[in-house]
């Protein structure tokens, strides 16, 4: 290679600024490569506005190539790397194989959506963890109210109107919260739906956010509780089907409508490299570095990143974490090419937003607790800070949705098939069992 190569698997918070920040520092003197498949960066902490049509999906969609100029972007699925040889394999969207060579690499792959061995899950619930999704989910809602609203079976009417969130966690209550606000806008003008709408969060754990701050914790239970959500701790699900759920408690729920929100774990693409792994997720050491690999280097979620505030642990699974060490391992590379010295990720949490809907949010910013709408605008004021796009459209569709009424329309752009919860391949790569050899190295 006529000049240093660096490339960035994946292009979540962690890959995305570990390239921004590449780029600025190198001011052109490496080539910094991101293979992603898609071509955008998804903001998802605001996702569940998607799902609830407050937010148009490429509101949270960032283009790569857009934002990141300078930075070359291959489309395709990663499949394996060879560490000796330094380089990387790929399949692009047409199942065409590829492989490009690096100087520097950044495993940054992600994470998918966590199953457990749930009879009828797989088959009968769907993840949140994508655009797709999304859609599906706000498509499905709306068609469940609209044929509850045709059907002459009572017992029918009530599992169209009944929808059941498994996981209590940041992306659950999220979900739940956004949710039966949707519900409510939907049925407003069916008089026989009014009010019928039922929604269940179900978690094992003695809380919801069971891993954030209880103060966030008691003020979301408390908004849960005020729009009717019925949360169930301490709860499972048993077994799924056509028909509804059976619950560790003993209990059949009829639902048509089962979302699952019990977590994520990391790309199984780590599983696979023959490497150290703890937790599922790649090894390294506190400057990020891959042992044994000193050109390697692994942040995000698909990385087992010592936590230095607290000793003997990994970091958690969260944006923060992830956009922190995208921006440490970029500057540990640029001290690898004698630019500064390398840095030890070392972060002390600065809070967290988790928003509610409607005028309800919960947030501890640097330790101080928030409800109501003081936290709104500290949790929307820190979501545009922290997009790296798109920042006006999406203030100009909150304006736009606290005074005008909800769209109920479905798209019919994503079907149920299409979002298979036991997938671990993103949107848009087939699966074509024979590949075409192509390289750039």
């Amino acid at each position: 290679m006529a000049r240093p190569r660096i490339v960035i698997v994946g292009a979540g918070f962690a890959g995305f600024e570990a390239a921004r920040t590449l780029a600025r520092q190198s001011r052109g003197a490496a080539d910094i490569v991101i293979i992603n498949p898609t071509d955008y960066f998804l903001y998802l902490p605001l996702l569940p506005e998607v799902a609830a049509g407050i937010l148009e999906p490429r509101r949270v969609s960032v283009s790569i190539t857009g934002a990141l100029p300078g930075v070359k972007l291959v489309l395709g699925e990663v499949d394996g790397f060879d560490f000796d040889a330094r380089t990387v394999s790929y399949v692009d969207p047409d199942g065409s194989k590829g492989t490009i060579g690096y100087h520097r690499l950044v495993i940054a792959a992600g994470s998918v959506n966590k199953l457990l061995p749930v009879p009828g899950v797989t088959e009968y619930a769907h993840g949140f963890r994508g655009i797709p999704e999304a859609l599906f989910l706000r498509d499905h809602i709306i068609r469940q109210i609209e044929m509850a609203d045709t059907a002459e079976d009572p017992a029918e009417r009530e599992a169209r109107t009944t929808f059941v969130v498994v996981g209590a966690g940041y992306t659950g209550t999220e979900v739940a919260a956004q949710g039966v606000l949707f519900t409510e806008a939907l049925t407003r003008h069916r008089p026989q739906l009014a009010g019928r709408a039922r929604w269940l969060l179900i978690d094992t754990a003695d809380r919801v956010l069971p891993s954030l701050d209880e103060r966030l914790a008691r003020t979301a239970g408390e908004v849960l509780g005020r729009r009717g959500v019925e949360v169930l701790l301490g709860t499972s699900v048993k077994e799924a089907g056509a028909e509804g759920v059976h619950l560790s408690n003993g209990d059949f729920v009829p639902t048509r409508s089962l979302i699952w929100c019990v977590g994520v774990r990391p790309d199984p693409l780590v599983d696979n490299l023959g490497l150290e792994v703890k937790q599922g997720r790649l090894v390294v050491d506190e400057f990020l570095n891959v042992p044994g690999l000193p050109d390697v280097y692994a942040i995000g979620d698909a990385a087992a990143v010592p936590d230095l505030t607290r000793p003997g642990e990994i970091t958690g699974m969260t944006a923060q974490h992830a956009s922190r060490q995208g921006r440490t391992a970029a500057h540990n590379i640029a001290a690898s090419y004698g630019k500064g010295r390398r840095r030890a990720y070392k972060h002390h949490d600065l809070g967290f937003v988790v928003d509610l809907g409607g005028l309800d949010s919960a947030a501890n910013p640097v330790g101080v607790p928030l409800k109501g709408f003081p936290a709104k605008v500290v949790t929307r004021g820190y979501h545009l800070i922290s997009m790296p796009g798109n920042r006006v459209r999406v203030a100009a569709d909150w304006l736009l949705d606290a005074v005008l009424p909800r769209q109920g329309v479905q798209l019919g752009l994503v079907s149920a098939t299409a979002v298979p919860l036991d997938s671990a391949l993103p949107q848009g790569l087939p699966d074509t069992g024979q590949t075409q050899e192509k390289s750039d190295s």
